[in-house]
């Protein structure tokens, strides 16, 4: 598989770490009770650099991006200096006002700017610490506004935050990568710059991150390592440096509220493709590949593979894997799930990769809770090459998203069809995202469900009920011959919420039964279903739906986060049902259907 990784970065992450500064600097706003209409403005900043369809640096240089509504001369401005600089001053001087721990508040689940502005002008409380304290005094249930309930919800919200301490979603690691790396490229002399880790290798979540650096031959012409290290150390965006030496340095980097370790390494080119494979991982398949190492007679190590003192590889990755008989294993794969025998035998999984999608499952316009039009949607889908796509609003009894009623939605379907059918280029798919209930009915009725062409049905609720409940709900829902796919199975969502206690195995055996596919939820707060469930689905002969839940066209770009979830558990082009023809995925959708 030819990694998402680099047009993810290119398009979207500085875009990404750029819309986090502009809505940061919003919450520090809100907190210290500034001018509302600015603390507005840069959240409406945030939320169109979020939606971009292509890198704000490339916008700006073209010009299009001084015309973009939302985007004012003031935040023109500060966008310009962070391309120019990686950080913006307005952003710093605001930082510097408050505790630097205050902004961790907004990591506890359910806790925002104008509760922390509560706690922090209210209480005096400047970090989790504190508020943990006074929420044992009980002065956070005296609160206006407050009382027993919600000051309990907040408790559960600290245990479920330390519960998942030390790790991030991809995501924001990606976003850290991105900042570092665009730093180390602008150096003069850096030939490579690459992450390695479980960044490299798209885990859904990560402690910190790894950054491998290549230098042209000291001299005249280049930097010696421990210049590198010391400029990273001095960079704007560093919070606080852990530690620097000659080829190595660490420090903490901030994206939005989460503080994140980056450690930067400078190899030497001769090694720098054996310290991709070191430090790349994982553990246990680096375990793995010294084992093989060592029945061959030889040492592998960070600095290259090697026969008694003479290096037999070391400058590429593939002269690795290849000198000691293996094909060339995608860091995808690199678990130690089985991945080093294929390599042995040559029967490594051709992995799915973005060039097979041909659409998206799983789309929300301002119909329901998205912020854009099925026109503005397709034709951002259509941009990306895409050959169909499905617009699936909420249903009605997701209020919060402003579901939709039968009526609206059967007005939502003829909509979608007249639109399509003046579109060219691309098929419009007019679905909705069901509610599962209670009992495992649907929020719609058959007859409205037999209107749709693609049903994804999804549990919004009570997700936190018993393992044979939650379970039977969603058994059930896949017995409807029009649930075509079954919406982020678990429910989790990372750093936030615990998926529920399902009964994946029974989930997964249904599925194959009854023909329905299970989704990948794309957006990196969920990947939902998880790699080792895709992989478990893909043995059952259970079909794989990627959607990017995407709910504003630049959420489309979500699409690689998905690709990578499913390439972890193995998926090929066959798995997925994205890589269909718009004829092949009606007659697919039309073999569950009644006849």
């Amino acid at each position: 598989m030819a990694s998402p990784l680099g047009i993810y970065y290119n398009q979207i992450m500085e875009n990404a770490t750029l819309s986090a500064i502009f809505g940061q600097m919003a919450d520090v706003m809100e907190i210290l009770g500034e001018d509302r209409f600015r603390i507005n403005s840069y959240r409406t900043a945030s939320r169109v650099i979020s939606e971009m369809p292509a890198d704000a640096a490339v916008l700006l240089e073209n010009g299009t991006l001084a015309g973009t509504p939302g985007i004012g001369k003031s935040t023109l401005a500060k966008i310009e200096e962070f391309v120019k600089t990686g950080s913006i001053t307005a952003h710093q001087e605001l930082l510097a006002k408050i505790p630097t721990a205050l902004l961790g508040l907004l990591s506890i689940p359910g806790v925002g700017p104008k509760t922390v502005k509560t706690f922090y002008h209210e209480l005096h409380i400047q970090n989790i610490a504190d508020l943990k304290k006074a929420l044992d005094d009980g002065l956070v249930e005296t609160l206006p506004g407050f009382g027993p309930k919600k000051a309990a919800a907040i408790r559960k919200g600290i245990e479920f935050l330390e519960k998942s301490t030390g790790r991030i979603r991809l995501d924001q690691a990606m976003a850290a990568a991105q900042v570092v790396i665009s730093w180390l490229r602008q150096l003069s002399g850096v030939e490579r710059v690459q992450p390695a880790g479980s960044v490299r290798r798209w885990a859904e979540t990560v402690g910190d991150v790894d950054i491998l650096v290549t230098t042209s031959e000291r001299g005249p012409e280049g930097p010696r390592p421990e210049e590198i290290i010391e400029s990273f150390a001095n960079a704007p965006f560093v919070e606080r440096i852990l530690g620097a030496g000659g080829t190595k340095g660490s420090a903490l980097i901030r994206i939005d509220t989460t503080s994140i370790q980056v450690d930067v390494r400078v190899v030497p080119p001769e090694s720098f493709g054996a310290a991709s494979q070191y430090f790349t991982g994982s553990k246990a398949h680096n375990v793995r590949l010294r084992e093989l190492a060592v029945k061959a007679g030889l040492k592998l190590n960070e600095y290259g593979l090697f026969k008694g003192e003479t290096m037999v590889a070391g400058a590429a990755e593939e002269d690795v894997y290849a000198k000691l008989g293996l094909d060339f294993v995608d860091p995808l794969l690199r678990e130690d799930r089985g991945e080093v025998d294929a390599a042995r035998k040559h029967s490594l999984p051709k992995l799915v990769r973005l060039d097979d999608i041909r659409g998206d499952f799983h789309t929300h316009t301002n119909a329901t809770d998205g912020s854009a039009t099925i026109e503005e949607m397709a034709q951002a889908a259509k941009e990306r090459g895409y050959e169909f796509l499905c617009i699936t609003d909420h249903s009605q009894s997701t209020v919060i998203a402003n579901g939709q009623s039968p009526e609206r939605l059967a007005k939502q379907i003829e909509q979608i069809h007249r639109i399509g059918a003046k579109l060219k280029g691309i098929t419009l798919l007019a679905g909705a995202e069901v509610d599962i209930l209670a009992e495992g009915q649907l929020d719609f009725d058959d007859k409205l469900l037999a209107d749709l062409d693609w049903v994804v049905a999804s549990i919004h609720s009570a997700l936190g009920g018993a393992r044979e409940r939650v379970t039977s709900r969603t058994l059930k829902a896949m017995d409807n011959p029009y649930v075509a796919c079954i919406g982020h199975p678990t429910g989790r969502v990372l750093g936030h919420r615990e998926a529920m206690d399902l009964d994946m195995s029974a989930v997964i055996e249904h599925a194959a039964r009854t023909g329905t596919a299970l989704e990948v939820n794309s957006d990196p707060s969920r990947l939902d279903l998880k790699d080792l469930h895709c992989r478990m689905a893909i043995e059952a002969g259970v079909k794989l739906a990627l959607g990017t839940d995407a709910h504003s066209p630049g959420s489309l770009s979500l699409m690689p986060f998905g690709i990578a979830a499913a390439g972890r558990g193995w998926a090929t082009k066959a798995d997925v049902l994205n890589t269909l023809s718009v004829t092949q995925l009606k007659s697919w959708i039309k073999s569950k259907r009644p006849r």
